[in-house]
């Protein structure tokens, strides 16, 4: 039973080819053990290339050393590789302020990351159809949406999951049929963690309701993740046809059905390395429709104003940062790359009435004063654009211009105490402009690095 079932799994999900080199989780239990002699038994056929990752957790004391002798005995019998860490959990979660569940899982993966790195290989897992609909009941728990009842997948990037349509009770028969020794971690026959909690109180009631129970989430867990992916793929066409250099076109993410519109939400926050909660989600799409900003996090926000929706990240770092502009010809500053080129004077008047970046961003130099800077914005900043003689502030300026907030303390200015002389994207200042008297030209260039 086990057995058919997970061949059908591995070639349903197309999670082996030929040739495939395999790391596989190994802890010592049923499930594991039940998933190396699988794949061993399919060596041969599809001349795949086995290895194993344990780790000691070192939480149980001499029963984690047990099971770390036990997977090298095992090991030794299929003629597989072990690749074993020792991992102070315990320790590690207190300094990290993690649950030592949370700890124990981030150390497992990145040990199996790093291994399959280094040998070009896949990683399998022994996930069962049991843990599905035990992630599925704690997902559902706190209140998850959509995606949470997706349960495990069974494939997701470079790690495959064969058993993941198996049960538990699949998994036990196979061990007996085929005389497969497998140790039993203590833990799991308690209710100290949450997991265990939902596998020997909640599960069994479910169980008495409907025995196939696990079975029935699995086939819910499928056409959940088609449903997703169908949101998923309807919210990026959305994001797509929204986006523009100034953000995302308001009117474009009104006409998203509200599921399609959540989905954007989260892909538009995610891009940001943020992961909004329901409650962020809700308050933001209301702000959609009208305006506004959420603050998702510390120094990360949602912002809809003037037609447009963006994340807004702002930095915490001061503008006393400073470089005087003559300093050399190439300087880095606020991650950007400022290049001041002379530019000989007749290049300049024939170049100009066709050349608008030229004539925007060339000042006179003899009128820049060493005590000159560039920097970015400051309260009390003025500026007198060229040709336009009128003097106004940075900020009613900005406002004018509708530059989002979240750009106007990335903005590159060069500036003589709080009068502007030029500014990136705008122009130069009036008094610093090219004229007739103009004897020394320099060009400014602003580029992003990299």
């Amino acid at each position: 039973m086990m057995y058919n079932k997970a061949y059908d799994t591995v070639r349903k999900y197309r999670m082996l080819s030929y040739g495939d080199s395999v790391v596989v989780g190994l802890s010592g239990g049923a499930d594991s053990c039940a998933l190396l002699d699988f794949l061993v038994s399919l060596r041969d056929e599809l001349d795949l290339k086995i290895s194993a990752c344990h780790i000691n957790h070192q939480l149980r004391g001499a029963e984690a050393d047990r099971d770390e002798h036990f997977a090298e005995t095992v090991c030794e019998k299929y003629d597989v590789r072990l690749y074993v860490l020792h991992a102070d959990v315990a320790g590690e979660a207190v300094r990290q302020k993690k649950s030592t569940e949370q700890c124990g899982r981030d150390i497992r993966y990145e040990f199996f990351e790093r291994t399959a790195d280094m040998l070009g290989a896949k990683i399998a897992t022994a996930h069962t159809a049991s843990d599905n609909a035990e992630t599925v009941l704690f997902n559902l728990a706190r209140g998850s949406g959509a995606a949470g009842l997706c349960g495990i997948p069974p494939v997701r990037d470079n790690i495959i999951r064969p058993l993941i349509e198996c049960t538990r009770s699949d998994i036990e028969n196979y061990c007996r049929e085929n005389a497969l020794d497998y140790v039993t971690d203590s833990t799991n026959l308690t209710d100290e963690y949450t997991r265990n909690k939902i596998r020997l109180e909640v599960i069994p009631k479910l169980k008495e309701i409907n025995p196939s129970f696990e079975n029935a989430v699995s086939g819910m867990t499928e056409r959940m993740m088609q449903t997703v992916d169908f949101i998923n793929k309807s919210a990026n066409d959305v994001l797509k046809r929204a986006e523009t250099d100034r953000g995302y076109m308001i009117s474009e993410l009104k006409k998203a059905d509200d599921a399609v519109l959540s989905q954007a939400i989260m892909i538009m926050c995610k891009k940001n390395n943020t992961s909004p909660e329901a409650k962020h989600i809700e308050l933001i799409k209301k702000i959609v429709y009208n305006s506004g900003a959420v603050e998702i996090k510390q120094n990360v926000f949602a912002v809809s104003r003037q037609g447009f929706f963006r994340i807004a990240v702002r930095s915490n770092d001061s503008v006393s940062q400073q470089i005087k502009w003559n300093d050399r010809e190439n300087i880095s500053f606020n991650d950007k790359s400022i290049s001041l080129c002379k530019i000989n004077k007749d290049e300049f008047y024939d170049r100009r009435k066709n050349d608008k970046i030229l004539s925007d961003n060339s000042l006179d130099s003899d009128t820049i004063p060493l005590s000159a800077v560039f920097r970015t914005r400051c309260a009390g900043d003025v500026f007198t654009p060229a040709r336009r003689k009128v003097t106004k502030t940075v900020k009613k300026l900005f406002n004018e211009l509708k530059i989002p907030q979240e750009q106007r303390d990335k903005i590159i200015l060069l500036a003589d105490g709080s009068e502007i002389l030029w500014i990136e994207g705008i122009g130069v200042s009036e008094k610093n402009s090219v004229g007739s008297s103009t004897r020394n030209i320099v060009f400014i260039s602003c580029t992003a690095d990299g």
